[in-house]
């Protein structure tokens, strides 16, 4: 039991050093590698929790898949999203969910392959029911969602929390909820659903005091580390995100459709200027006038009269009336200032 426990406890503390190292690398080489370990990590802890894995000492029973894997999970999403953020977290969330659905369907066509050719190895891949599955993902979910919404709250500047019970809660908080939800989902009902919760939360609760002096130092390490700064944001942080991204997606979208809109009245205009301008009779050039009686003479050589050509080659349109220069040379008897005949 002594040799177990101290396995345990060395599987633990190399595991949660991998994940976290491997977060602190990613100022140079991104943060692709480090999904892929918690992929990598995801799989192997559906695959050891199903086999039942597990040290037992007086009193208190530990599953190496929670234990190791889900509490270095836990960590690894933790430190993802206090200094990379809600969309860092989202993909880190997806990763885990993902690989914990895609590990029972890969046992489900294991087990239907080996049943056919080789039934002594059914063992090696132990099967699990639909509702603790179902329960697990879940769970899961919820788990990590919280995680980043009870950071959020007992960060408030209100609360004056100090980071390392801020650390604490927000960790216990996630373990003992995952306890809640786990059990009530994968054993309500059954005759050991009491048994199952109350030693599950000694058991997580002697592993969130473990595995926190890893999360406390590599929080104080990096915040210190280039004077970066942890970033307190809304408590709904991790889903105002979505919103966020959905509003700007929304509002991009009717931006193009403002533009194509606008598109296709500049179409509309530019067809309409051309057709005017198809339309419109511009007179350039010079025109061959007589210098007695100014009529007009065409190409043809046919003369018109002044206003017939322009008529005719313009939107010009003609009245007639009298100058006063014209009136008294053709019209002497008409008085100007009376504006009748003498």
């Amino acid at each position: 039991m002594t040799n177990e426990l101290l396995i345990l406890i060395v599987e633990a503390i190399a595991v949660y050093f991998l994940v976290l190292w491997a977060h602190s690398l990613r100022n140079r080489l991104g943060l692709a590698h480090f999904y892929a370990l918690i992929g990598s990590l995801t799989a192997v802890m559906v695959w050891v929790t199903d086999a039942g894995v597990r040290v037992n000492i007086p009193g208190v029973s530990f599953m190496v898949g929670s234990t190791v894997f889900y509490t270095a999970l836990l960590l690894g999403v933790f430190v993802v999203y206090v200094f990379d953020g809600p969309r860092a977290t989202r993909i880190a969330i997806s990763t885990i969910i993902g690989v914990s659905i895609m590990v029972p369907v890969v046992t489900l066509v294991l087990h239907w392959q080996l049943r056919i050719s080789s039934p002594d190895g059914l063992s090696y891949f132990p099967p699990q029911s639909l509702r603790i599955y179902s329960a697990s993902i879940f769970a899961a979910l919820a788990d990590l969602i919280f995680l980043a919404i009870a950071w959020e709250f007992l960060g408030q500047p209100k609360l004056q929390v100090q980071l390392w019970l801020r650390a604490f809660l927000t960790l216990l908080g996630v373990l003992w909820l995952d306890v809640i939800l786990f059990a009530t989902g994968a054993f309500a009902g059954t005759p050991d659903y009491l048994k199952i919760m109350g030693g599950t939360f000694l058991s997580r609760l002697v592993i969130g005091i473990f595995a926190f002096p890893f999360l406390y130092w590599y929080l104080a390490w990096q915040s210190g580390k280039n004077g970066m700064e942890i970033e307190n944001r809304p408590v709904l942080a991790i889903l105002k995100e979505v919103t966020r991204v959905r509003q700007e997606l929304s509002l991009a979208q009717r931006e193009i459709e403002l533009r194509k809109e606008v598109e296709r009245e500049n179409v509309t205009l530019i067809e309409s200027l051309q057709q005017a301008m198809k339309e419109v009779k511009v007179l350039r050039g010079f025109l061959p006038t007589c210098s007695y009686c100014k009529d007009i003479r065409d190409e043809g050589g046919n003369w018109h009269q002044l206003e017939a050509y322009l008529q005719r080659h313009s939107e010009v349109k003609f009245s007639h009336g009298i100058c006063d220069k014209c009136l008294k040379e053709h019209h002497p008897g008409i008085d100007l200032s009376s504006g009748s005949g003498t």
